[in-house]
């Protein structure tokens, strides 16, 4: 380092310092005059980064543990071991084996662990196709998928990769949003797992409409966007997909259906943020009481500001599969994201759908206490 550059650095320094200790005596100053009064939590968040508060709302709204005492005791009662993987969601169940069978108790534990975690899982379970069916159908009634190669049992959606078919899922997205009843959960069993990478990634929908500010909270209570399923009429590199089948499946299944930016959870009753970026028209959103549409440009600025929401990693968590593990995720309560950085090695697993509804927004009228 030259004299020169040595000189400037000191004198950096010695600027650093003197207003370093300048803040400090203002900020005790203020305090001061403030007669100590403590900052609410909401205050300490600058607006432009609540992504912490929405963790810590959602956190303590479960009352500052990863599930209800009830739920703990009834896991114990059933010998199941919790393993969670992130602070408001994510648990893998031990000590389960869903070939044998499953009683009506251990259903009504799966889902109210569902409903607590928003995404649960299971290790080394190797359910044929029709054992996953039957699973399924325990939740709810299935969906089947349009636009994808199905199983043996048409109930199964087939998510292969390999060296001719990268993985495409690498966005933040819940599914099937452009059904109008969209799905309750997904539950993907793992058959074949890349040597390395290839994990999904779940985000929570409660916590990030919790980070929101303020201001677009607001915003968002009474925006509605049309939602489609353009991109799979686009093909995937084998071409525009012919005329016949387009005009087929615009005729049979509807094509443009309106959905609430924010969703309540209908068993719940919270309030999550709810979107796919990649089904959702970017200028679509109106004002549901006026049926007005926003102003393009509006919509598409408040469409990008709401895609990057899901993606902090404070909100998330990840799973690593291995062949016979299972996730079953809740649509309504999380998005996920399927990492694709195993290229050109091989990744399938098989989907089932459960049946949902029609989603709908009422404000909450309460933000205490786990619900």
């Amino acid at each position: 380092m030259s004299e020169a550059s040595s000189e400037k650095q000191v004198q950096y320094n010695r600027v650093a310092k003197k207003y370093s200790e300048k803040l400090v005596q203002y900020r005790a100053g203020v305090r001061e005059k403030s007669g100590g009064t403590a900052r609410t939590v909401e205050s300490l968040f600058p607006d432009f980064n609540k992504v912490g508060l929405g963790v810590h709302l959602e956190y303590s709204r479960m009352g500052n543990q990863p599930v209800t005492d009830e739920l703990q005791d009834r896991a114990e009662a059933l010998n199941i071991d919790f393993e969670h993987l992130g602070l408001t969601l994510g648990t893998v169940l031990h000590n389960v084996d869903l070939k044998d069978p499953v009683t009506p108790e251990l259903v009504a534990f799966i889902r109210d662990t569902l409903l607590e975690r928003k995404v649960i899982f299971f290790r080394d379970q190797h359910l044929t196709e029709d054992e996953q069916v039957s699973f399924g159908r325990m939740f709810g009634d299935l969906d089947a998928f349009p636009f994808g190669k199905p199983g043996n049992n048409p109930f199964i959606l087939e998510i292969s990769h390999s060296e001719q078919s990268p993985g495409a899922e690498n966005s933040w997205h819940t599914d099937v949003t452009w059904m109008e009843k969209p799905s309750l959960g997904s539950i993907a069993q793992c058959v074949n797992v890349p040597p390395y990478g290839g994990d999904t990634l779940f985000s929570d929908s409660y916590a990030c409409y919790q980070g929101l500010p303020q201001a677009m909270q607001e915003k968002l209570q009474h925006l509605h966007g049309i939602n489609d399923y353009q991109v799979f009429l686009m093909g995937r590199g084998d071409g525009q997909l012919p005329d016949d089948i387009v005009e087929g499946l615009k005729k049979e299944i509807p094509f443009g259906v309106s959905h609430p930016l924010l969703r309540t959870h209908p068993e719940t009753g919270r309030t999550t943020l709810y979107m796919h970026g990649g089904f959702l028209r970017h200028e679509s959103l109106y004002d549901v009481r006026t049926q007005k549409t926003l102003p393009e440009r509006d919509a598409k600025k408040t469409v990008a500001f709401l895609q990057q929401q899901h993606g902090r990693p404070e909100y998330t968590c990840r799973f690593n599969w291995a062949p016979g593990s299972i996730a079953f995720w809740d649509n309504r309560a999380v998005q996920h994201y399927a990492a694709s950085d195993y290229y050109p090695h091989e990744r399938l697993l098989r989907r089932v759908t459960v049946s949902g509804d029609k989603p709908y927004y009422k404000p909450e009228t309460s933000k205490q206490g786990r619900t």
